[in-house]
């Protein structure tokens, strides 16, 4: 992929997430989805915000040269919709 490609990026993170809630693997995923939703907030949007808290794990993890931390990004699912880089 790309780095320039930000569109290629975002529909990437998206398939993830729609494979994370098909799958329910993790579960956090779909009980995430699924309070989002139950706030209003559309199932389009509460998709998106799961795919930030996925990138900024993934990314964070290849920039520090980390492996994936599963334990973080629940983390980052639990504290949507406010995103896991507000504070900072």
């Amino acid at each position: 992929m790309n780095q320039s490609d930000p569109k290629k990026a975002r529909e990437a993170m998206l398939a993830a997430v729609e494979n994370q809630l098909k799958a329910n693997d993790p579960p956090k995923v779909k009980e995430t989805f699924n309070r989002l939703v139950s706030i209003g907030i559309s199932k389009q949007d509460s998709k998106k915000y799961i795919a930030c808290a996925l990138s900024v794990e993934i990314f964070g993890a290849m920039q520090n040269l980390e492996e994936f931390n599963p334990q973080r990004y629940e983390q980052n699912l639990d504290s949507l919709p406010d995103m896991p880089w507000e504070d900072e």
